[in-house]
């Protein structure tokens, strides 16, 4: 029995010795070996932190240069197309104003020929069909030299009412087209109430050929049956009234005294080009 105890106490010991023996190897030789295997590259840890730090800089750096260049090229660019949309544009307007001016032509019959010549001016003789009047609306009375003023602007009278469109049987041509006549204000939208221009005789008509128009955005549709029209569809006018899909704009000299107010056709068109060639 005392030689078991003595065997047991002799393994204690020895355990304890090695255990102290391992402890002493970890502390002592794992951190050599580990410097051994990386080279020494465990101590330059704090070193390529840094270096990864400075070259991060300098990306941000070269990032904010080239941002910064950007801008002004950008902007450059900009100022650049919106000179040659402005040239465009004025071209598109004196192009405009060479045909609203130009000496009427007689109106061709071929619809072919008609469909290119959109704003340039014909002369027909005949009459009006009163009994068919349509009404575009809402509409603002145009004033020529205000438009050509403040073309460009967005701005309103705040006068609304309707354009009056009446079919016009041409006597030399044998057809019947559609006459815009020109303006009126709302209480005036009733044929009796402005009788006195509502001549029956054979009359002399100077207008400007304009086409059929798609419904823009936010337009309503055309109420037919209420005779309520927001936009020129000339294959429904010709429909309801029985004419030619022709359709003109009287121009203010074709005004007949008491009735429409001729001379309604937008010419102008919006230029804001050098605006934007400023700010940019």
């Amino acid at each position: 029995m005392a030689y078991i105890k003595s065997l047991v106490a002799f393994s204690n010991r020895l355990l304890q010795k090695q255990s102290h023996h391992v402890v002493y190897i970890q502390k002592n030789l794992f951190l050599p070996r580990l410097l051994k295997r990386s080279n020494g590259r465990v101590l330059s840890f704090g070193r390529l932190c840094s270096s990864t730090a400075v070259k991060a800089d300098k990306t941000e750096d070269s990032f904010l240069k080239w941002f910064l260049l950007l801008i002004p090229a950008t902007t450059f660019g900009l100022g650049t197309w919106q000179v040659k949309r402005r040239q465009w544009k004025m071209g598109l307007i004196d192009d405009l104003h060479r045909l609203t001016t130009e000496e009427p032509i007689p109106l061709p019959l071929d619809p072919n020929e008609v469909n290119k010549l959109e704003y340039r001016r014909v002369r027909v003789r005949g009459r009006y069909d009163h009994s068919k009047e349509l009404y575009i609306m809402p509409r603002s009375p145009v004033d020529p030299e205000k438009e050509a003023r403040e073309a460009g602007s967005l701005s309103s009278s705040g006068e609304t009412g309707a354009n009056v469109v009446t079919p016009f049987q041409c006597i030399d041509l044998g057809i019947t087209i559609l006459v815009n006549r020109g303006y009126v204000p709302r209480q005036k939208m009733r044929p009796e109430t402005r009788m006195k221009g509502q001549v029956e005789d054979e009359v002399e008509v100077v207008g400007i050929i304009r086409l059929s128009e798609n419904r823009k955005p936010f337009v309503p549709n055309n109420d037919v049956e209420r005779n309520r029209w927001h936009y020129r569809d000339l294959e429904a006018m010709s429909h309801v009234t029985g004419a030619a899909p022709i359709f003109i704009d009287a121009d203010f000299g074709s005004t007949i005294p008491g009735g429409p107010v001729g001379g309604q056709t937008r010419v102008t068109l919006r230029n804001e080009h050098m605006q934007y060639i400023i700010t940019w």
